[in-house]
């Protein structure tokens, strides 16, 4: 694979395009050990690029673990709130994005990375991948509304939900805190069942999507790479 010298350098976070133009113009950029001809030289992975002395190695895909707090919206851009990627340095790479969406009000795990294939297969509804939640909702819930999960709960779409997993943690005087795993990706789906069994969401966090868990030594608006282990678990979860 061939590609442009800026293009490369603003892929991998040296720089926007006009920033690396400038590091090529002033000599700061070598290509195997040589000046290049210029920001529209044509590279390959093969070969050796490096700014200020330091080796930028080509990074096809990339895997972030982010805990997005609440107040941010799950998109790469938007007019009135910030995004998950504005937490990001403002040279990251251009092609990253959120798997899937959490609420403006929802904490938690979301997975960044510009690997649209593995998000395709995270997402689809016929791999099943399961997303777990910790909740805090209204009212007392009961072992009626475990077995009312787990038989699926009409929300007002075509088809109830497919069955879910709803345990009881602990019982406060006028709320409750659960956990809950489901299969599916509804628009407000947790928020919505609970709605369907009379109870209100007060605090929704998601603590894992398959078996990636959300790391607590991170603080909201934090991130860190996917080990190997995770990342191979995480697609082992989209082989079903």
């Amino acid at each position: 694979m061939q590609i442009r010298l800026d293009k490369y350098l603003a892929d991998m976070g040296v720089g926007t395009r006009s920033q690396v133009k400038q590091y090529i113009r002033k000599k700061q950029v070598l290509v195997n050990g040589s000046i290049p001809k210029g920001p529209e030289q044509k590279v390959e992975r093969r070969d050796t690029v490096s700014f200020l002395g330091k080796v930028i190695s080509w990074q096809e895909y990339e895997y972030f673990l982010f805990y997005k707090p609440a107040g941010c919206v799950s998109a790469v851009q938007d007019n009135y709130h910030r995004t998950v990627l504005d937490y990001f340095p403002k040279n990251h790479r251009k092609d990253l994005f959120p798997v899937g969406r959490l609420d403006i009000d929802t904490e938690g795990l979301l997975l960044i990375t510009n690997d649209g294939e593995l998000s395709h297969r995270l997402l689809s509804p016929k791999k099943h991948v399961t997303k777990t939640y910790f909740a805090r909702v209204s009212g007392r819930v009961t072992e009626e509304d475990v077995q009312k999960f787990a038989g699926g709960l009409e929300i007002g779409e075509k088809k109830p939900t497919l069955p879910a997993c709803l345990k009881i943690l602990s019982l406060e005087a006028e709320a409750s805190l659960v956990e809950l795993t489901i299969t599916e990706g509804k628009f407000h789906q947790v928020k919505r069942m609970f709605e369907a069994v009379e109870k209100k969401v007060l605090y929704l966090k998601r603590i894992a999507m398959g078996e990636l868990k959300l790391d607590e030594a991170l603080q909201p608006g934090e991130y860190r790479e996917l080990t190997e282990e995770e990342l191979m678990s995480l697609r082992k979860s989209t082989m079903q």
